[in-house]
């Protein structure tokens, strides 16, 4: 009884998890594209490099598992149809809706895990990644000094050293110039020495040998004074070389850093704005014409006014009514900027998801118009969904948040491709609503993939016939 569904889904799997790799791989090797300068010299640990990419790792996962589905469906069912299998089971009684049942019903489970998922997981993981982020930022590059050059990563000290051990920080010919000192300047040099961090980070501490101290007194160059040691230890300030992590309550977080309860909360906030200042500005109105009219009946009673007594209040009444109009517009504006922000992200946490199940009725019957689920061409079709599908949901988004469209602008993609989908779905299934010229157009892109076989000419040898004997 289950045989035909678990053979169906079994065929999903492989090409479901290489899609899925594929495309996440690719956002990976962009992100640490991005982000390379950001990471490279600052003497960052192999653990917090892992953490940085395991904690991006859950976007990319939203963003490559709809292509993944598309893609298992298309290699899936071109399969099937490739080695005749989908013949056979209509020949048996089954449709194509019945053969996408299984795959609809794990559609269905996929599109509720990445639900879940986009909106209780990946809020955190993206607050943790920017602070994470953030706090790299803030970190110094690693300390790193030269032979032969001089070295001023150190607030307020230029340190040289003319040789250099690297293995165990010995020192040769080194010089430190010290303009910490407000009006005074230290210019040590010492024949050698070493150089080493606190445990915490914190401090540098050099140890200097055999050398002198030249103190200049800047604002009495006459003063000067000459130290000569044979031992001595300087310690300099080096906050910002350890990797400081920030908490959690430290930074506000943003939409795509927030769960639909918080934002659908700060959306029925602004919207409670909104409403009260367009409140205000009839209130604001209202009164306006009420004093125009009867005058103050908070401090007189209230009495007819003639027409050239109101027309002389007009203009000042019109230049303080104004100034409220507009300062409550601003607000009404952006309350509803703010609202319809949050509202168009709420939206995206549903719409991504529900791309997972609407990809199903898009790559089943392509997969079987195409016969024969080769790569290229499951490849090509899946690029060519895809990108149509985020070019909708951006532009679906951007609309959004100026105001030029609504919110609901999410829903466009999974709409229009949908919309195909079913067309597709229905006419397979149905075996209606020609569709010749897609049909030609896959049966070409087929044929390139295909090695052109070489053409052997037989040279046939012409024999005589023999008379027939009676």
């Amino acid at each position: 009884m289950f045989i035909l569904p678990r053979y169906i889904l079994r065929a999903h799997v492989a090409p479901f998890l290489f899609g899925t790799s594929v495309v996440m791989f690719l956002f990976l090797m962009q992100f640490v594209l991005q982000k390379i300068d950001q990471l490279v010299g600052k003497g960052l640990s192999t653990w917090v490099i892992i953490q940085l990419i395991t904690l991006n790792l859950s976007w990319m996962l939203v963003l490559a598992v709809p292509m993944g589905v598309l893609f298992s469906t298309l290699m899936a069912f071109g399969s099937m149809s490739g080695a005749s299998e989908v013949t056979i089971m209509k020949a048996s009684g089954s449709g194509l809706i019945r053969m996408m049942f299984p795959v609809i019903i794990l559609g269905a489970g996929l599109t509720y895990f990445m639900f879940w998922f986009n909106d209780s997981v990946l809020p955190d993981t993206n607050h943790q990644a920017k602070l994470l982020l953030m706090d790299i930022g803030r970190k110094k590059p690693m300390f790193n000094l030269e032979q032969g050059q001089f070295s001023t990563q150190l607030e307020g000290y230029t340190i040289l050293a003319r040789s250099l051990d690297s293995s165990n920080g010995l020192l040769r010919g080194v010089t430190i110039y010290d303009k910490t000192a407000g009006g005074k300047v230290n210019v040590v040099s010492a024949d050698s020495g070493t150089i080493r961090f606190t445990p915490d980070y914190s401090k540098i501490i050099v140890m200097l040998t055999h050398g002198e101290i030249h103190q200049l007194f800047q604002p009495t160059p006459s003063q000067y004074r000459n130290i000569t040691f044979g031992a001595h230890q300087i310690v300099i300030p080096a906050s910002g070389f350890l990797l400081e992590r920030s908490t959690d309550g430290m930074f506000s977080r943003g939409d795509r850093e927030m769960k639909i309860a918080d934002m659908q909360a700060i959306v029925d906030e602004a919207r409670g704005r909104q409403r009260t200042a367009e409140h205000l500005i009839d209130s604001s109105i209202e009164q306006h014409m009420e004093y125009l009219f009867h005058g103050d009946t908070a401090t007189a009673p209230q009495q007819a006014i003639t027409f050239q007594q109101a027309t002389e209040r007009i203009p000042s009444r019109l230049t303080f009514m104004r100034s409220q109009v507009e300062q409550q517009a601003f607000q009404i504006q952006d309350a509803d900027s703010k609202a319809r922000q949050y509202q168009t992200e709420i939206y995206k946490k549903y719409a991504i998801p529900v791309a997972c199940f609407v990809f199903l009725f898009v790559g089943c019957p392509l997969g079987i118009m195409t016969r024969g689920g080769s790569f290229g061409m499951s490849a090509a079709i899946s690029l060519g969904f895809y990108v149509l599908y985020w070019a909708c949901l951006i532009g679906g988004e951007k609309l959004a948040d100026r105001r030029l469209a609504s919110p609901l602008a999410m829903w466009l993609a999974n709409v229009i491709i949908g919309a195909m989908g079913l067309l597709l779905t229905i006419r397979i299934n149905n075996e209606s609503i020609s569709f010749g010229w897609v049909t030609a157009l896959l049966a070409k892109f087929k044929r390139k993939e295909q090695p052109t076989p070489e053409v052997v000419e037989v040279q046939q040898e012409s024999h005589p016939q023999e008379p027939e004997q009676e």
